[in-house]
């Protein structure tokens, strides 16, 4: 998509703990393609500009009068010149498992946090640690809402508990849920579905199983992120998630943004 801009460097508009942030500047970075970083949290002149653009999300790559959403890599190789990118997917059922084993384990390591961490802030980015974990499981709800006829918006992904639900067991409870109702809607309607036909989301033309393999890897990346939380406390994970769950995902090598905050 394009508007007028001065110039034709290449822009990287992004936030702290965002997952398709991180990937979307790891891919760059991995091709040698120099950019700009621009934290939409940590420079208020950083979102004007994406104003300009008619946009409020991230994250977003820009390039002269062209942007593209950095949710889709094989828009922004097409916008930044990259070639051959690879499209191969774990297959549906894999995916299934994946995503399954990835709340599974995100419910119980949420159980391993203490309870006076709840409203803990992540680095420089205002999610608190119960925050985290409800929206590892909100993106599999997303997930299922989109199967049910409900349209994926970008703020389906900003939602948060309502205060009479963002307690321990409350959460938990939500995510015991979540994972109820994916395992019948897989058992049931999900076994007739078309997985090549368009899924309805926000941020480009989507299959289904491309809808899939990101719910998987996004829950899977925040859940890492929840691990990181639990090992940085001094915490021995019960069960940690292996490699091998996240093993042909297009899933960030980091677990967490470093980059420097001026």
């Amino acid at each position: 998509m394009s508007t007028e801009t001065q110039n034709d460097e290449i822009r990287v508009y992004w936030q702290p703990g965002c997952t398709s942030c991180l990937r979307t500047k790891e891919f760059l970075a991995s091709h040698g393609i120099p950019f700009v970083s621009r934290n939409v949290l940590a420079d208020d002149q950083a979102f004007a500009e994406l104003s300009h653009f008619g946009l409020r999300q991230v994250p977003i790559v820009t390039r002269g009068d062209k942007w593209a959403n950095g949710q889709v890599l094989a828009d922004v190789a097409k916008l930044v010149g990259v070639a051959g990118l690879s499209t191969r997917m774990l297959t549906t059922g894999e995916l299934k498992q994946r995503l399954d084993r990835v709340l599974e384990g995100a419910e119980r390591f949420f159980g391993q946090l203490p309870d006076d961490q709840l409203k803990t802030l992540l680095p420089n980015r205002p999610r608190s640690y119960a925050d985290l974990t409800y929206h590892i499981f909100n993106i599999a709800d997303a997930f299922l809402e989109e199967k049910q006829g409900v349209p994926l918006i970008f703020d389906s992904y900003n939602r948060v508990p309502a205060p009479e639900a963002s307690g321990k067991q409350a959460l938990l409870a939500y995510a015991e849920d979540v994972r109820q109702r994916l395992s019948a809607w897989f058992a049931g309607p999900g076994r007739e579905i078309d997985w090549s036909a368009r899924a309805d989301v926000y941020y480009g033309e989507q299959s289904h199983h491309q809808f899939l393999e990101r719910t998987t890897w996004h829950s899977g990346q925040h859940t890492r992120q929840l691990m990181w939380v639990l090992e940085g406390l001094g915490i021995q994970l019960e069960r940690p998630l292996g490699k091998e769950v996240f093993e042909g995902l297009p899933i960030p090598e980091k677990v967490w943004d470093d980059e420097k905050i001026a």
